[in-house]
Parts: C-alpha cells; structure tokens; sequence
C-alpha cells in the first residue's frame, strides 16, 4: 500500500484563508501510479487538486441524479447533420421557444455535413432538463450531452436606492 496524503496535522489556510482539512488514503501501488499519471495527463500540480475535483465531480453527480431543484447552468453541446430535412429549422425553433433559458448559442461547422452546436442554458432545473431532454431526442441529433451545475441563490438586493431587488445565483458547493 501507498499512502497518499500525510497524517491530520494542525489546519492548513489557503490565500483566501479557508480552512482546509488533511486526511490520509491508503491505495495499492498500481492505482496509486495510475492515480498520479492522470494527474500528470489533466495538468494537476498536486493531489490534492485532483482528489478535491473528483470529490466535487462526486458530489454533483449524486445532486443531478436527485429530483430536480432550483436553478441551474449547463451547456448542452450535440451534433447534427445540417442537410436533414427541416432539423436545424426545429433545432433554432426549439432555442427560440426556450429564450427564456437560452443564454448563448455556439455553431460550428465540423465538416460539409455535420455542425457542433453548444447551447449555455440557464434556469429552472426541471426545465432546462426538459429542454434539453427534448433536443437531444430530435431525430437526427447526435452526441447530445448536458453538463448541468446547480447553482444557489447567493442573496436579494438591489445596487442602488432605485434598482431593482434581485437574486444573484453561484455555483452550489
């Protein structure tokens, strides 16, 4: 066995002086190599990043396997051919439908048929799951994926005497 991370001493701070707590993992030599030649691979430049990112990726992955709640960002990104018949026509109809959870929209041609579309939707959850739900089983759409992050509500305010109160939304933790 190879241990990971050194033994619970006093807290650590980061520069933003949050509190950030040690423990120790135990992992056999060949998942311990393969663990770091992943972090080499992805860029990582320690351990700790890469545990906490596969923590967090954990976490949001049991949230989006929940009922849907709240609000949230995501990019759908998906591939079609654009000679199908009327497909981009239902595709751009779909997003204006929807302008409500349409932030930004990205096209691209990857070759003479087929175009690489990513979507930025935000809004309601169960809706922009519907939305996205429902382009992704268009016929002739492929490689749909939805990438979904839950964001909380941060607080209500408004900027001045004047404004208007409103609600600024922060990816959950």
């Amino acid at each position: 066995m190879k241990e990971i991370l050194a033994a619970p001493p006093p807290p650590v701070f980061s520069r933003k002086q949050k509190r950030m707590e040690r423990f120790t993992i135990s992992l056999d030599e060949s998942l311990a190599s393969q663990f770091d030649q992943l972090i080499a691979d992805r860029g990582y430049r320690n351990r700790s990043e890469a545990v906490r990112d596969l923590i967090r990726a954990a976490i949001e992955g049991d949230r989006q396997r929940q009922a849907p709640a709240g609000h949230c960002v995501a990019s759908l990104s998906y591939v079609y051919n654009h000679h199908q018949r009327e497909l981009a026509e239902r595709l751009t109809g779909l997003q204006h439908d929807h302008h409500d959870l349409t932030v930004a929209a990205l096209h691209s041609h990857l070759d003479h048929d087929n175009c690489l579309e990513a979507v930025i939707l935000k809004g309601a959850t169960a809706d922009v799951r519907q939305f996205a739900d429902a382009l992704i089983a268009e016929r002739g759409v492929r490689h749909g994926q939805l990438n979904l992050i839950a964001l909380e509500a941060e607080h209500h305010h408004a900027h001045d005497e004047g404004g208007e109160a409103h609600v600024h939304y922060r990816p959950a933790r």
